[in-house]
């Protein structure tokens, strides 16, 4: 069903809205959730609270695109229930990416927290910068949380070769930030 549709269908509290977003975008949303939280049933939970959350914000809400919208909704809902189980004891295994990312990232003070969003989009501008190549690595890798090994299958490359590249974009974009005036 296009999305469209669908968005139509949840304009009209249509519980077949739900049914269509999960038949559409189920195992697209299961992935990015399972990388996150490597628990079957803590995804479940989290796919079930991106549909709800979902319902909630559609009226008023008319994402265009609508896979961007949920995709980015499991991923919020999955990093936060991550957090909550990590809360007491340290867990390395998603931090690895984050950690990657953390020297090219400024450190933001209480007052320049309302920037965050102006961050953003310079991390977008510079992801358009890039080739095609480069910015699946980067996605896949930071925003998917990707594994090196599973990058490096799918885009028929080497794991070191992945990992070199991966380095090399992010000192670009530590040396661009820097250009746009954020203290890294």
């Amino acid at each position: 069903m296009e999305d469209q549709k669908i968005i139509e269908l949840f304009f009209a509290r249509s519980e077949l809205a739900i049914q269509a977003l999960a038949a559409k975008y189920e195992k697209l949303l299961y992935k990015i959730s399972f990388h996150i939280l490597q628990d079957s049933e803590d995804v479940e939970e989290c796919l079930n609270d991106t549909y709800l959350g979902v319902w909630n914000a559609i009226p008023p809400a008319r994402p265009n695109p609508l896979s961007a919208f949920v995709c980015k909704v499991t991923r919020n809902l999955s990093l936060k229930k991550y957090r909550a189980k990590t809360a007491a004891k340290r867990d390395t295994s998603l931090e690895v990416s984050l950690e990657e990312l953390a020297p090219c990232i400024p450190t933001l003070s209480a007052e320049e927290e309302w920037s965050a969003q102006e961050l953003g989009r310079s991390i977008n501008v510079f992801l358009h910068t890039l080739d095609a190549e480069n910015r699946v690595l980067f996605v896949r890798r930071y925003w998917f949380m990707d594994a090196v090994s599973d990058i490096a299958r799918d885009m028929k490359m080497s794991e070191n070769l992945v990992s070199v590249r991966l380095r090399r974009i992010r000192n670009q974009l530590k040396k661009y930030l820097e250009q746009e005036g954020y203290r890294v």
